[in-house]
C-alpha cells in the first residue's frame, strides 16, 4: 500500500509529479524534481533539432530517473531551477542543467501542445507561475533582535510560518511576511517538533512557546533571538504560494532551488582582455572549505587586466566563460581558460561567500552562470 503524504514528496513510478492534461486544448506544463546520485545521470539529453522549435527532451533511457519521474520523449522543456528557457540559446540551457549539480527542477511541456501553442502565438511564459524559487536570507541582528516571530500548530512537525517586522532586520534581509520557514542555518527543520525550534529560538522572558486554544501562538517579534547563531542567522523560506506550489506537486524545496539575490554575498564575472604582460594572476589547486578540490586566483599583479577587472587574492573560480568548471581538474581548468587567445570572462567568488554559501549547503553545483 502507497500512502501519499505532500510534506514528503513522491517516490513511487506509479505516480508522476505531473499537471492533468486531460481535456480539450493545449496541455499544462508539467514538473519535475530531478534528484540523482554524484555517479548517475539524469537519463535524458536535450536536443536542438533542425525544423523543429524549442528545447527537445530525446533519449529517455529505459527505466532511468527521468523516465521513473515522467519525463516523455518530444517534451519540451520551458523552465529550469524555476529560471524561464524557452527563448535562451541551446548551449545556454544545456548549461544551465549541468550546473543544477544532482538536483534539477524541470518544466515542460508536451511536443503537441508547444507546437499548438507557437503556432496561436501564445506567451509560453504565461503558462508557468511567476516566481516558484524560495529564497535564502541572510540576517544580522539590531538591538531589537532578528525581526521575526515564529508560530505553528501544535502537535505537527516542521511546520513553522513568520511573522516579520516592518522595516525590521528579517524585513530588510527579504523575508517575506507570513513565510514559511524551511531551513535553519543550513539545517532542515522539517523533521523539527516545536519544542526543538523553541531551544534554537528563544524569547527572553517569555517563558519559551505558549500555548493556547491548541495553538501555539505568536511571540512578539522584538525580543526574539536565536542560540547557536550569535548575531546572524540565515534562513531558507519560502511564501505561502511558494510553499502552495511544491506542496501540491509533493516536491520538495532545498537550498539549491533558492533565489539568493537578498543576500550579502555575490558572485563576480570579470571580463579580461589579455595585455602584453598577460592576464596578471596565477590559478593554484587548493581544499575549499567543504573539503573539496577546488581552483584559486593568486598573485593578482597591480596594473594588469586582473586587478583592473576587480580579482581579488583568493578568489576560487566558479565558471569559465559561461561554463561551470565542476568536476574539471588543473589541467583541464587552464586549457578553458587559455581556450580564447585574447579574453576571458571568469566567475569568481571570494572567501567570505565562498565559506557561508558552503555552509549552508550552496554549493559549486547551484550556481546557474549569467
Amino acid at each position: 500500500k502507497f500512502e501519499f503524504n505532500p510534506k514528503d514528496g513522491i517516490d513511487n513510478p506509479a505516480l508522476s509529479l505531473t499537471e492533468d492534461t486531460g481535456g480539450e486544448g493545449l496541455g499544462e506544463p508539467r514538473f519535475y524534481l530531478l534528484s540523482k546520485g554524484s555517479t548517475e545521470t539524469f537519463g535524458f539529453c536535450l536536443h536542438e533539432e533542425l525544423g523543429c522549435r524549442g528545447h527537445i527532451i530525446r533519449q529517455v533511457e529505459l527505466g532511468g530517473l527521468a523516465q521513473r519521474r515522467g519525463l516523455q520523449d518530444g517534451d519540451r522543456l520551458l523552465q529550469v531551477n524555476g529560471y524561464f528557457v524557452d527563448h535562451m540559446d541551446h548551449r545556454r540551457v544545456v548549461q544551465k542543467i549541468k550546473a543544477s549539480g544532482n538536483q534539477v527542477l524541470l518544466a515542460v511541456l508536451d511536443g503537441d501542445s508547444y507546437e499548438t501553442a507557437k503556432a496561436l502565438g501564445s506567451d509560453l511564459s504565461q503558462m508557468l507561475p511567476a516566481d516558484i524559487r524560495p529564497r535564502l536570507c541572510h540576517i544580522t541582528r539590531d538591538k531589537s533582535g532578528f525581526g521575526f516571530s515564529v508560530s505553528g500548530p501544535e502537535g505537527v512537525k516542521g511546520t513553522f510560518q513568520l511573522s516579520v517586522q516592518q522595516d525590521g532586520p528579517a524585513e530588510r534581509a527579504g523575508v517575506p511576511p507570513g513565510s514559511w520557514l524551511l531551513e535553519l542555518n543550513g539545517a532542515s527543520v522539517r523533521s523539527y517538533s516545536h519544542a526543538r525550534l523553541a531551544r534554537k529560538v528563544h524569547a527572553p522572558g517569555m517563558g519559551g512557546w505558549e500555548t493556547r486554544a491548541g495553538n501555539v501562538t505568536e511571540h512578539p517579534v522584538f525580543p526574539i533571538q536565536l542560540k547557536q547563531s550569535g548575531s546572524k542567522v540565515t534562513l531558507l523560506v519560502a511564501s505561502s504560494a511558494v510553499e502552495e506550489f511544491y506542496r501540491l506537486r509533493g516536491l520538495r524545496v532545498t537550498a539549491a532551488l533558492a533565489d539568493t539575490s537578498w543576500l550579502p554575498f555575490k558572485v563576480r564575472e570579470l571580463h579580461m582582455v589579455k595585455g602584453p604582460a598577460g592576464y596578471g594572476f596565477l590559478l593554484k589547486e587548493g581544499d575549499c572549505s567543504s573539503g573539496a578540490t577546488g581552483q584559486f586566483l593568486w598573485d593578482v599583479d597591480e596594473g594588469l587586466p586582473a586587478e583592473q577587472a576587480g580579482m581579488k587574492e583568493g578568489d576560487r573560480l566558479l565558471a569559465v566563460n559561461g561554463e561551470s568548471i565542476e568536476g574539471l581538474d588543473h589541467q583541464q581548468t587552464v586549457l578553458r581558460i587559455c581556450a580564447r587567445d585574447d579574453q576571458v570572462t571568469l566567475l569568481v567568488i571570494d572567501p567570505a561567500g565562498d565559506e557561508f554559501y558552503q555552509s549552508v549547503g550552496f554549493g559549486d553545483s547551484a550556481w546557474s552562470c549569467p
